[in-house]
């Protein structure tokens, strides 16, 4: 199977696990968010920040997916870095509310090492496809 194809499956299994959490944020926020690893449930009318995050997380599958589709692999390795730095910043969140350790570094840090290194990979098989297409340099006249 060929670097392309791997990173293929990589960022198709990253847009649907992002997609799927986006609409279980927007959906069922309440049975969704025990899982982040936050110590605490919003009082009073939390819930609208935990759909604020569904609507981020949703998004950000969107993005993923129509690169995808829409073959801009390069962008989509860059995209792919940033958008690394949402679970990044979760991870913060809940090591910062005194939130599950086990849950800041095995769910959210482990979640953006991934989407950095397929970012990574995506960007190194462009990189390689950008060189091998590139038109060899002229040659200089003696």
């Amino acid at each position: 199977m060929s670097l392309k194809n791997v990173n293929t499956v990589l960022v198709t299994v990253c847009a649907l696990f992002v997609l799927y959490l986006g609409l279980s944020f927007i959906l069922t926020p309440e049975t969704s968010t025990p899982g982040v690893g936050l110590p605490n449930w919003p009082a009073g009318d939390g819930d609208g920040f935990l759909v604020m995050k569904g609507i981020r997380e949703f998004a950000m599958g969107l993005v993923i997916g129509v690169l995808l589709v829409t073959g801009h692999r390069r962008a989509l390795g860059w995209v792919l870095l940033m958008e690394a730095v949402a679970p990044f910043g979760d991870m913060i969140n809940v090591l910062a509310h005194h939130g599950s350790i086990a849950a800041a570094f095995g769910i959210h840090g482990l979640t953006s090492a991934a989407i950095a290194i397929t970012g990574l990979l995506i960007l190194r098989e462009t990189s390689k496809a950008h060189k091998a297409s590139a038109p060899a340099p002229a040659a200089q006249p003696a």
